[in-house]
């Protein structure tokens, strides 16, 4: 659809809302329990109208200037208190609000790599299943990236590998609690101790889940130590816009005392204008985030989350159950959190089908390509708004399990498998991303199919990149007329 952002004429709200309306009945749906990523729904009545509100009455703050607008510092310095003390945070621990788990991720690399000028080629050290935005950090920070092997079962960081990785180079060691693939928590306290001994920095990225870990184990889960309390840990990292169900974009990253915070911050007088000084990546920052962060955390409560998290476990234990009672299909890897990964040990049984079957019947789940030792998985991240629709997912996966094995895993057609095999990223131009893209039909941007995700599996991890970044570059293009 073309949209016209700016018309000769104003147009009336009524008619811009009515607009915006219609283009959002074309996206997946954020609430009613059926999608298994991208959004956290809680389903509490009134939350959505009350951090609406919030939003509003913050939206036009500039966080740029704390002195300027100290309503938001102190909303700021709430919500960090809050997560300090949900995360073992200590009178000495400092924290800085961000715009999203990534920015939180690369600020800790970058205060961990500023911290040792001393280091002319720093390297981070991360376990292979480590999220891709600690890559991102690397790409953008000039930082030399160690994976490490996970355990081939548990799919937990292997603390003897960490050992051998960390060299005088190392500025940081970093693990997931838990990770986002496969919802397992890293062994925390041995990698702590590894980087501790070192001299190194440690930070747990806990932004996917960290939120919920404290409560499952006052459910009783075995939840072993992750955070600020564990010695060694020098930063944590946990995402308001997950699991504390605050809407987008907020997140928290922590640091055990000010003096390891301190080379994250960015200040600059060298200039005509005003003294910029920025903790985080943003200069300018809107308050209505973070306002709306703050009155979620305020309504729900701890006992709140306590509710939330326990309906979320009983959904993961439905969901997980369902998995087992389909001949064919396993959890990769047993349920330890909030997520349910599944994949199939039946050849005739491709989980790329059957997510588009289970998507026919109105579940969404996010298709997750084979890596190294790992077969492709569908990966469901579990909210507290699934548990009253879990009990219908069971008969729904074993209604589509059925209908992709009648239909049979996808075959690529002779010239496309042809054509990607002879392949480069090099070669890869738009030209041929765009006939590729009109050829599967995905170039409205829709959510591609089975046939698009077998095409990406088979493809190497940097032409699936490149095919990417050409696919959205074709996507992302203005709507602007041609001259006469």
């Amino acid at each position: 659809m073309s949209l016209d952002a700016l018309p000769e004429d104003g147009v009336p709200a009524e008619t811009i809302l009515a607009e915006l309306g219609a283009l959002r009945a074309g996206d997946l749906p954020t609430h009613g329990g059926r999608l298994f990523a991208y959004v956290y729904d809680p389903a509490i009545e009134g939350l959505d109208a009350l951090t609406a509100s919030a939003h509003a009455l913050a939206a036009h703050v500039n966080g740029l200037d704390p002195t300027a607008f100290p309503s938001l510092l102190a909303v700021e310095n709430a919500l960090t208190g809050a997560a300090a003390r949900l995360l073992g945070g200590g009178p000495a621990t400092v924290g800085t609000v961000t715009g999203g788990g990534t920015e939180s991720l690369i600020l800790a690399v970058q205060a961990a790599r500023d911290a040792r000028p001393d280091v002319a080629h720093p390297r981070l050290v991360v376990p292979e299943t480590a999220h891709a935005a600690f890559l991102k950090a690397a790409h953008l920070l000039r930082v030399a990236v160690d994976r490490v092997p996970v355990d081939p079962v548990t799919l937990k960081a292997d603390p003897k590998a960490t050992t051998k990785a960390i060299g005088p180079d190392t500025v940081l060691v970093a693990c997931s609690a838990p990770s986002y693939a496969h919802g397992v928590v890293d062994p925390v306290s041995e990698i702590a101790a590894i980087a501790a001994a070192a001299g190194t920095r440690c930070h747990v990225d806990a932004c996917f889940g960290g939120w919920t870990l404290p409560y499952l184990r006052r459910l009783g889960l075995p939840v072993p130590p992750f955070d600020l309390s564990v010695p060694g840990v020098t930063s944590i990292s946990v995402d308001l816009h997950k699991y504390a169900y605050a809407p987008k974009g907020v997140s928290v990253l922590l640091h055990a005392d000010a003096a390891l915070r301190r080379p994250q911050y960015f200040a600059s007088a060298d200039w005509p204008g005003y003294t910029m000084l920025n903790a985080g990546l943003a200069s300018t920052r809107s308050g209505g985030p973070i306002a709306a962060a703050y009155a979620t955390l305020r309504h729900l409560g701890e006992s709140g989350y306590r509710r939330l998290t326990a309906r979320t476990l009983g959904a993961v234990r439905t969901l997980a159950a369902a998995v087992d009672a389909v001949d064919g299909l396993r959890p990769l890897v047993p349920p330890e959190t909030t997520v349910v990964c599944l994949t199939s040990d039946d050849p005739g049984l491709d989980v790329f089908v059957l997510a588009d079957e289970l998507a026919t019947r109105g579940w969404h789940t996010q298709p997750q390509m084979a890596y190294g030792h790992l077969p492709p998985t569908l990966h469901l991240t579990v909210t507290a708004a699934v548990a009253p629709t879990a009990g219908e997912f069971g008969p729904a996966l074993a209604a589509a399990a059925a209908a992709a094995r009648a239909h049979g895993p996808v075959v690529l057609p002779d010239g496309l498998a042809a054509t990607a095999a002879a392949l480069t990223p090099e070669t890869l131009t738009p030209e041929l991303v765009a006939g590729l893209a009109e050829s599967l039909g995905v170039t409205g941007g829709g959510a591609p199919g089975a046939t698009v995700n077998t095409l990406l599996n088979v493809a190497p991890p940097r032409l699936r990149e490149q095919f990417l970044i050409e696919f959205l570059s074709l996507l992302q293009r203005p709507a602007v007329p041609a001259k006469n």
